[in-house]
């Protein structure tokens, strides 16, 4: 819950804010190093978008490197100091890619992802001043019989003939070189397993044999991948899955950011827990009826399938609900409660996003406050017109 300390620090600025709790985000760092057991963390940028609180992070022991959404994004961060940047996903932005074949600092520090012969094919169509770096995505999900998928659809790369197959395409053109594995089990990071509910049990059941698949099928794709180019790195996991893979033994690094910011969905977790440090504040604009205050703008509404838990929750003041009408709107969001009555024109509501990351799209800068005082306002990737 955002503190007495923090609502002090923002008292008379007028809102919508994005707003960080350093001191939390600083706790979070550390115990995220703590959970990674040793193994250097990759920060996730598209769960921060903050440039300056990237470079905190890389600056903090236990973190190396950044995993970026976009090749557009990566060029940027390159362009502002950033190095040792890997795309995460596959890109078909020509213009981009022609521009990192034009620039050898950004060919030194910049990962390209591929899954497929067609993307490697597609690279070799270019005339870079130096071989692209690639990282070859391989498919974490978790396939039961009856042709049942569970987890993220990635990748085509699932076996390790699969990978072996690829990884001999990328050999035979010499405009690309294969650094690096990536491997991400959002089934296991990123689903919520605290539910004592029949779901909850279901989930890790699930959980627990998609570990055992990828302790031998990982294992085995990373040796064979080896055997046949010198990998920089192997990258996988993410904050919900750190310590089961630290634990495999195939990676190299884990990727981690949203734990940083610990948004709504990770309050669902029963192995960890880390302290909310990213708050999204509206002021309040109208009164419609007793019981009720209505906040400028909030549809600050997470991605992935529709449900009541992509939706900000509200933190503070205590005992608000959205109308179950209308819900957080994009203009305006009326919520009741008995706190409704004591709030004033102008006065802050506090939200939680259910993911990180995502509504500082729709923020140029972020409050940052520290010990109780505002200490400074950092630029967002909106803020400096950044886009993917």
């Amino acid at each position: 819950m955002v503190t007495p300390h923090t609502r002090a620090a923002l008292a008379g600025r007028s809102g919508p804010l994005a707003v960080l709790d350093l001191d939390a985000a600083d706790r979070n760092a550390a115990a995220l190093v703590e959970r990674a057991s040793g193994l250097p963390l990759r920060v996730a940028s598209k769960s921060i978008r903050v440039p300056a609180l990237l470079r905190r992070l890389l600056d903090t022991p236990g973190y190396r490197g950044i995993l970026a959404y976009s090749l557009p994004e990566a060029l940027n961060l390159v362009a502002e100091g950033f190095t040792d940047i890997v795309v995460a996903y596959p890109t078909a932005d020509r213009a981009a890619l022609e521009t990192l074949a034009r620039s050898r600092a950004a060919l030194e520090q910049v990962t390209l992802m591929v899954d497929s012969a067609e993307h490697v094919t597609a690279l070799g169509s270019l005339s870079p001043h130096q071989p692209f770096r690639i990282c070859l995505d391989i498919d974490a999900s978790l396939r039961l019989p009856g042709g049942i998928h569970i987890g993220p659809r990635r990748s085509p790369i699932h076996t390790v003939e699969d990978a072996v197959r690829v990884t001999t395409s990328i050999l035979a053109l010499p405009t690309v070189r294969l650094v690096g594995l990536m491997c991400y089990e959002g089934h296991v990071a990123g689903v919520g397993n605290a539910s004592r509910s029949l779901r909850g049990m279901l989930v890790r059941w699930m959980q627990g044999m998609a570990v055992r698949d990828l302790r031998e099928r990982r294992t085995a794709i990373v040796a064979a991948v080896g055997e046949l180019a010198e990998l920089e790195f192997v990258n996988g996991g993410g904050t919900g899955s750190l310590e089961t893979s630290a634990a495999e033994g195939s990676l190299t690094e884990i990727a981690a950011g949203s734990g940083i910011y610990s948004p709504a969905l990770f309050d669902h977790y029963r192995h960890f827990r880390h302290a909310p440090a990213l708050f999204l504040a509206s002021p309040v604009v109208r009164h419609p009826a007793p019981g009720w205050a209505t906040v400028f703008t909030g549809g600050w509404i997470a991605s992935g399938p529709a449900g009541a838990d992509r939706l900000p929750v509200v933190d503070w003041p205590h005992g608000l609900a959205y109308s179950p009408t209308e819900g957080p709107g994009e203009v305006q969001t009326p919520l009741r409660g008995s706190a409704a009555d004591q709030l004033a024109l102008g006065d802050l509501v506090f939200f939680r996003p259910a993911k990180a990351g995502e509504p500082l799209d729709h923020f140029p800068s972020i409050a940052v406050v520290s010990d109780g005082v505002l200490i400074d306002e950092w630029d967002t990737y909106r803020g400096l017109g950044w886009a993917a």
